[in-house]
């Protein structure tokens, strides 16, 4: 089976779609695009593929309603105006997929959340039962709650993370250009690069960011995604919103980027790719070979130094002496509590403080080598 013919028999495909290819000149939603967008995905939906939309767009959805000029730059401002225009966006997705008789359901996930094991889990199990009840999930990320900056490139990312959690057969990244290029596509002379079977693929590529007043992303951003998604063993394509026709058609459109990596559900790719590092730990040479080559947990005993201010359950950062980051994991004490625990046994540590000390710093299941 050919790459392309793998995306047109699919049976579960992430699609995911960027603000620029939502919106019109005036910087709102772009009823047009919207249920262009919408009719594809529901044609393919009518012949038994199970979708699920990743959709940026939220924030530019509410930029007119609350009356401001272009795209905010503060925090506050931005989960505002996603706080308005998520309804706005939802309501018309309804209404585009309705006349084609579609349920669509909006999931909102944050990506903190679900690297912790029970969300992840039921992150993945609401999103199965919504495609086996024939709905297609529309998923953003909840910018209205995020505890941190909205970072450059979210939803192309968080496409990628869900590709992956559901299993999916196939990533579709839209976006306002058509393909990757060995260059910037307006120089004369460059061509698109129709197929990317691995990352030497990619050495001499000049890739440029976003070029979009509304959007986040852009081709650096997509190259991620398909890092992300391609590891997972799941195919993808880049290509114009406007194509996404004939790319599920399997048509040669777009840049295919090759799987490297086997199928299979992970929670520690999620781990690795969607978290970020709230603190560090510093441990010895002997916690990094029981880490890294005989796959062990982390133990109060290998670690030299604490760095930062974390909680019970947040990611950090593992390093070795040289401060290489050889591991990310969850751990399970606070940056206030850790230093006292340093260098003893967990079974010293029970005898002094009581049985609830006797536990890993980062159980191997909380835990990904880097």
């Amino acid at each position: 089976m050919s790459p392309r013919s793998a995306i047109s028999s699919a049976r579960r495909i992430v699609v995911k779609v960027g603000s620029s290819s939502l919106t019109g000149a005036d910087g709102g939603i772009d009823r047009g695009r919207l249920v262009a967008l919408a009719n594809a995905l529901a044609h393919r939906h009518a012949h038994g593929t199970q979708i699920v939309l990743v959709s940026s767009g939220a924030i530019a959805a509410g930029i007119h309603p609350l009356g401001l000029a272009a795209r905010p730059r503060d925090l506050a401002t931005q989960q505002a105006a996603a706080s308005v225009g998520q309804g706005a966006l939802l309501a018309a997705y309804s209404h585009a997929f309705g006349a084609h008789g579609v349920t669509v359901g909006q999931v909102l996930l944050t990506a903190d959340d679900v690297t912790r094991r029970s969300h992840y889990a039921n992150a993945r199990r609401t999103l199965e039962r919504l495609l086996d009840l024939a709905v297609l999930p529309i998923v953003n990320e909840n910018d209205t709650v995020a505890t941190s900056e909205i970072r450059f490139g979210d939803n192309d990312r968080l496409a990628a993370l869900v590709a992956h959690l559901i299993d999916a057969d196939a990533l579709v990244l839209l976006s306002d250009v058509d393909a990757l290029y060995d260059g910037p596509p307006s120089r004369p002379g460059t061509s698109r690069v129709p197929v990317i079977a691995g990352p030497d693929d990619l050495v001499g590529i000049e890739i440029g960011g976003s070029g979009s007043k509304v959007g986040t992303g852009g081709m650096t951003t997509k190259i991620e995604a398909a890092r992300i998604a391609t590891a997972a063993g799941v195919v993808t394509t880049v290509t114009a919103a406007d194509r996404v026709t004939e790319v599920l058609a399997g048509h040669d459109v777009g840049t295919i980027f090759l799987p490297v990596g086997v199928r299979g559900r992970s929670r520690r790719l999620w781990l690795e790719h969607a978290t970020t590092a709230r603190g560090r730990l510093i441990i010895d040479d002997g916690a990094v070979a029981a880490l890294v080559h005989r796959k062990k947990s982390l133990l109060p005993a290998g670690i030299v130094g604490v760095e930062g201010t974390f909680h019970d359950g947040d990611p950090v950062d593992v390093c070795g002496p040289d401060g290489t980051s050889v591991a990310r994991g969850l751990v399970n004490y606070s940056s206030a509590e850790l230093p006292g625990l340093l260098g003893r046994s967990t079974k010293e540590l029970a005898r002094e403080l009581g049985p609830e000390y006797e536990r890993e710093v980062i159980h191997r299941d909380d835990l990904v080598i880097l």
